[in-house]
């Protein structure tokens, strides 16, 4: 017998899963990186690193962000987070350097600046 099978075909649920890209960032990460379900950094277990006036510059950038796309600031963290995450994209959020060039440290302390921000804490 090569296989049991019923007459009735079954279709399994959808699933989402997430793209080869961010499958493959993913395991090339360190284990101290903590990635959302839809494969966003939402925090890295290293110590931030920025200067003062770089975290004011993030924090700030992710403020004005935050105000420009209104719902509840917290649950914008990780929206925020995706939109600097991405391919090529450059701002003041993330000092004008792309996120996958960031080091371990410098991407966690754009995680502090914005989840600062969405606390209204960029002072």
């Amino acid at each position: 017998m090569a296989g049991c099978t019923s007459d009735e075909q079954k279709t399994p649920p959808a699933a989402v899963t997430p793209s080869a890209a961010t499958t493959a960032a993913a395991a090339a990460r360190p284990s101290t990186v903590s990635l959302s379900p839809a494969g966003v950094t939402t925090q890295i277990a290293v110590p931030a690193h920025s200067t003062e006036e770089e975290y004011s510059q993030a924090c700030h950038a992710a403020d004005i962000w935050m105000k420009n796309h209104p719902a509840d600031r917290q649950a914008l963290v990780e929206n925020y987070l995706a939109a600097v995450q991405q391919p090529g994209v450059v701002g003041p959020g993330t000092w004008n350097i792309a996120w996958a060039a960031l080091s371990l440290p410098r991407q966690a302390g754009v995680i502090v600046a914005a989840k600062a921000a969405a606390d209204d804490e960029c002072g």
